[in-house]
């Protein structure tokens, strides 16, 4: 079974640590951490909780934006080994094409952990993955969809996340196991916005023309936040209502989703925290320590937001972490 499936299933949380108890273990270490850029604001608030995390543990951390190219990913880390640092965090832009980086790292007898996303190479390769279920996260979103349509014919057009990546082929998947048993809710079109604002905007705006205006639309689902808002937009250029005339449900529970579905333009939004090296800084204080090899992967909670979740609440309590 490859990777992105083992992720998509993994059930349970590795045992709690104390991160105040472990804080010194790292305590003056380099970490390199290769990130995948800022496509979203989800992506911005996770470099942010990252590097309050190190900073919190005394950890030095070295980062490297690879604006969305794995070729800068896979420089960066070269150089992370080059300089011997203790560790590498890598949150990895698209799925393959690792084998040979992480096996130079291995060598080097340097610990990897990956970051909120998958990749296919063998896993002796990473020390632990951080991650949510991605499927779960797509699944959510197809049921709230289900619940919310019931048997009223629903067609619905999809914003892809980054072609290739764990999150697209994953809430996919999720969201078509979900409608899958109801013939009334169909994905009439499917196209990548690669998680930006701009290019959700864009793709959407091509559905809107090709189905009637966008009448013929009964609900948007997005990969992420960030195509939903451009989306938004898109909607309301064409003279309609999102929210009410289009469904909108997407995932990452960014702060900006939370000031729409307040104003009534998006419906739904499932939570990926961004606070993935918290838990990776723990398990590898814990292996530097005295070798404790922490479970394979550690699955994130993903929880599903509504109108009836206080947005505006959640909005106020989201805003300081640097999305």
């Amino acid at each position: 079974m490859k990777l992105i499936s083992k992720l998509a299933v993994a059930a349970g949380l590795v045992t709690a640590l104390s991160s105040a108890t472990l804080a010194q273990d790292l305590n003056g270490l380099t970490i390199g951490f290769s990130q995948i850029g800022s496509e979203s604001g989800w992506r911005a608030a996770e470099t942010s909780v990252t590097k309050q995390q190190a900073e919190a543990r005394g950890v030095d951390l070295k980062f490297a934006d690879a604006q969305q190219k794995q070729e800068n990913q896979i420089k960066a880390i070269r150089g992370f080994i080059a300089q011997g640092v203790a560790a590498i965090l890598v949150a990895p832009v698209v799925a393959t094409g690792w084998e040979d980086v992480l096996g130079e790292a291995k060598e080097a007898e340097i610990p990897v952990i990956l970051l909120d996303r998958g990749v296919d190479a063998p896993q002796d390769l990473y020390l632990t993955s951080v991650a949510s279920d991605q499927v779960k996260e797509g699944r959510v979103a197809g049921q709230w969809l289900v619940d919310a349509v019931k048997d009223k014919d629903c067609k619905v057009v999809e914003l892809q996340g980054t072609v290739g990546s764990t999150p697209a082929i994953n809430r996919k998947k999720g969201f078509e196991e979900a409608i899958a048993a109801h013939a009334n809710i169909s994905i009439i079109r499917s196209q990548t916005g690669d998680f930006t604002r701009s290019k959700g905007k864009e793709v959407m705006e091509g559905f809107l023309k090709a189905e009637n205006g966008g009448k013929d639309i009964c609900a948007l689902y997005a990969h992420n936040d960030d195509m939903a808002v451009g989306a938004i937009q898109a909607i309301k250029d064409a003279g309609l209502k999102p929210g009410s005339d289009i469904l909108v449900v997407s995932i990452d529970a960014v702060p900006d989703i939370f000031t729409a579905i307040a104003a009534g333009e998006a419906n739904a939004t499932v939570e990926l925290t961004p606070n993935m090296a918290g838990p990776a800084f723990d398990v590898l204080a814990a292996y530097l320590k005295d070798g404790t090899v922490p479970e394979k992967f550690i699955i994130t909670e993903s929880k599903l937001y509504t109108a009836a979740d206080d947005p505006q609440g959640e909005y106020e309590r989201r805003k300081g972490l640097g999305y």
